[in-house]
């Protein structure tokens, strides 16, 4: 009867266990959905725009400001977004977060004038901020440290995904048919998402949520508006210097008021004690955000080798992409073996040469260089890169305790923003340098090299800094055992 009545409580636990697995897929499934909606828009709009100011009736460079609006207004409320999941709960502010994208994607497609436009980009913008943290504490929430892995894989997929295939389906869906509706498939996913979230997730919030903390709500934001305002002005110098400059200054000096601040501050709006343990501190701030530069100029970089310095149509520069795209996807089945088997250090060194080596291999191709090596060539760049990021995104959140989930999933989000646009801020710095440096009126084939190989060295220097990890750092996680 005892030997019974243990192996029923075996099995029960085998299934609770089994469940809770299934559970934590699930929501990261459905948070998966929402990332790439959101991503997708972030990356599809670019090729629209001349369309769209031709709508409008302003030039097509005018239309830069709903890319501006969106992004400055994500800066602005990102910082709340942990707050308001500890005082809302987390699956009502991300049913929230998809029904103002969703929403606001409809109006952006209705938009009869910038105005418009531009109120419907703002209210975007607002989704998006809520949206990306908020969705990173749900799966933290709902998976247990050995299920983190590949609840993580799946939301990473979207960032790998959407910035590939976003600006292809843009220029086809601006081609034949029209622009809105670059906006108006955001509709259907919307919905989906929407009806998943409150099926399928579970409502939770806070038991004694803390008061919002106003000073620290507007240094951050500030900072974090000022800072990510200046880098996106790099890629344009056309606007002049001084500004850009004086930006990023101000960014810095108020990003450090508000560091102070929320050090002194008794009731923070985001806990900096995230900070103090090593893996969240390596993978986000400090190693994490340098080599995300690298990770986020390539795909930047790419589409303007293919068609600028190869001279290629942007369908056959896309077909290039395509196998980029392709190696991103190949790597999820092996990422967790991987690092099951040699664990995040070993891992995050390797693989971090070998994707630091592919950024520099592309200096060294040519419009001679054989299609086939090409090809070969993006392949293995997505292959590492797509490892890499999740790596990152994975060990970040392997030792954070539940307490300081919310303000871990807000930090890492703004450090992500800053590495994003910082990427491609670099990128499109040393491309104009190389330009002035040669005194050439537009980029040629050796801009790009220069630029490959300085991205590809920062890449390959971050490399050895994770060897400052210790052998078993996330071992819990991956399921690795020193000494395999």
């Amino acid at each position: 009867m005892l030997f019974k009545r243990s192996v029923m409580t075996a099995i029960s636990e085998t299934e609770a266990s089994a469940d809770r697995a299934g559970n934590s897929r699930r929501v990261a499934l459905i948070v998966a959905i929402a990332f790439f909606m959101q991503l997708l828009d972030s990356t599809i709009i670019s090729t629209s725009l001349p369309q769209m100011g031709e709508s409008f009736g302003v030039p097509a460079v005018a239309m830069s400001i709903g890319i501006t609006v969106y992004m400055l207004t994500m800066a602005v409320f990102v910082p709340l977004s942990g707050w308001l999941a500890d005082r809302f709960g987390a699956r009502n502010i991300f049913l929230v977060a998809i029904a103002l994208f969703t929403l606001a994607s409809l109006a952006c497609g209705f938009s009869q004038n910038l105005t418009g436009f531009v109120i419907a980009r703002a209210v975007q913008g607002l989704g998006s901020a809520l949206m990306t943290p908020v969705g990173r504490i749900l799966v933290l929430r709902n998976a247990s440290k050995s299920e983190l892995l590949n609840a993580t894989a799946l939301i990473t997929w979207p960032a790998l995904f959407a910035p590939v295939v976003g600006p292809v389906l843009g220029g086809f869906i601006t081609t034949y048919l029209s622009w809105h509706w670059n906006f108006f498939i955001n509709i259907p996913l919307g919905m989906i998402g929407l009806a998943l979230v409150a099926r399928f997730i579970p409502g939770d919030r806070e038991a004694d949520p803390k008061p919002l903390d106003w000073p620290g709500f507007f240094l951050t934001s500030l900072g974090l508006a000022c800072l990510l305002y200046g880098l996106e002005r790099i890629a344009h110098p056309e606007d002049g210097a001084l500004p850009t400059v004086g930006l990023i200054a101000a960014g810095i000096v108020v990003g450090w008021l508000a560091v102070r601040h929320l050090h002194r501050a008794p009731h923070p709006l985001l806990d900096l004690s995230s900070f103090k343990v090593q893996t969240f501190a390596i993978s986000t701030l400090a190693a994490g955000t340098i080599f995300r530069v690298a990770i986020n100029a390539t795909p930047f970089l790419l589409p303007l080798l293919f068609q600028v310095g190869f001279g290629l149509s942007p369908v056959d520069a896309g077909m290039m992409i395509l196998a980029y795209f392709l190696g991103n996807l190949g790597m999820k089945t092996v990422t967790t073996p991987m690092l099951r088997r040699f664990g995040f250090r070993s891992v995050m060194v390797v693989n971090g040469i070998i994707a630091s080596a592919s950024i520099m291999a592309c200096a060294a191709i040519s419009p001679q260089t054989p299609q086939a090596l090409v090809v070969a060539l993006m392949l293995i760049a997505g292959l590492s890169r797509s490892m890499q990021f999740t790596a990152l995104n994975t060990l970040a959140f392997a030792d954070i305790a539940a307490g300081q989930r919310s303000s871990a999933a807000t930090l890492s989000s703004m450090l992500q923003q800053v590495a994003m646009l910082f990427g491609v801020a670099v990128a499109a710095a040393i491309l104009n340098l190389s330009q002035i440096a040669r005194g050439r009126p537009a980029l040629d084939l050796v801009d790009f090299r220069a630029a490959f190989l300085v991205i590809g060295v920062i890449g390959l220097v971050t490399s050895f800094r994770f060897l400052m990890l210790p052998r078993t750092a996330g071992a819990e996680v991956s399921g690795h055992v020193a000494g395999n």
